[in-house]
């Protein structure tokens, strides 16, 4: 006698991927300090990377300085090739802050789209200061005429600072993101730009004068366990 099926009786069993977080690690490579903020970060960064071999997270390195920001370190688990890439720091020259916010939006949502990666931490490790406007970052004149505070053809710092303030607030509304400004300017000397860029991406602030690999990777672990716990 045949063995009548159903639709119903058929069952699939589809196996989830686990997806792991993604750290962005925004980078100021302008300036006296660039070096040490660099250093910093690629410490932090191979430290990061050791401890999360079995939690499927990414690390990925972005610094910006001259006209624009570059992923120096795409999405990757591999400490060699964190190593590798980290080998040659650019250092000085302007600091396109609005560009870095962007490029990290971009990489954050093209890993998301791969499925493996869930929430993405972006630490940006800056003063919040910018001078160099978008515009310029994608290959374009900056036009005066759009900067009523404009002087010598240059933009206004209230100009630059709403550019990246407005690239922060659209970050925050990216699902899954997730912004950790860390602040290396002296407290004394602090403009507290980098706290409203925090408070713009509805993110998390942490000023750390002295910053140092150990100083950035222990922020950022703490940051991330809240994170996923949420």
């Amino acid at each position: 006698r045949g063995v009548h099926i159903e639709k119903g009786d058929v069952r699939v069993k589809k196996m989830a991927r686990k997806a792991g977080s993604l750290i962005i690690f925004l980078v100021d490579a302008s300036g006296s300090m660039a070096l040490n903020r660099m250093n910093a970060a690629k410490g932090a960064a191979v430290s990061l990377l050791a401890e999360a071999y079995q939690s499927r997270d990414q690390i990925c390195l972005i610094p910006f300085q001259g006209e624009y920001a570059d992923v120096l370190l795409p999405p990757t688990k591999s400490i060699a090739m964190a190593r590798k890439r980290l080998e040659t720091m650019p250092c000085g020259g302007g600091s396109p802050l609005a560009h870095a916010l962007q490029t990290a939006c971009l990489t954050g949502l093209n890993a998301q789209k791969s499925g493996d990666v869930g929430k993405v931490v972006v630490v940006a490790i800056t003063d919040g200061r910018a001078n160099v406007p978008l515009c310029v970052s994608m290959g374009e004149e900056f036009d005066p005429d759009n900067d009523e505070n404009s002087k010598e053809g240059k933009p206004s710092r209230a100009y630059l600072k709403e550019e990246v303030l407005a690239c922060a607030k659209k970050m925050g509304s990216l699902q899954g993101f997730n912004l950790l400004c860390i602040d290396t300017e002296n407290k004394f000397i602090s403009t507290g730009l980098a706290k409203e860029i925090a408070n713009a991406a509805q993110g998390k602030y942490h000023q750390i004068t002295k910053a140092d690999g150990g100083a950035i990777a222990s922020v950022t672990a703490n940051a991330l366990s809240e994170i996923k716990a949420q």
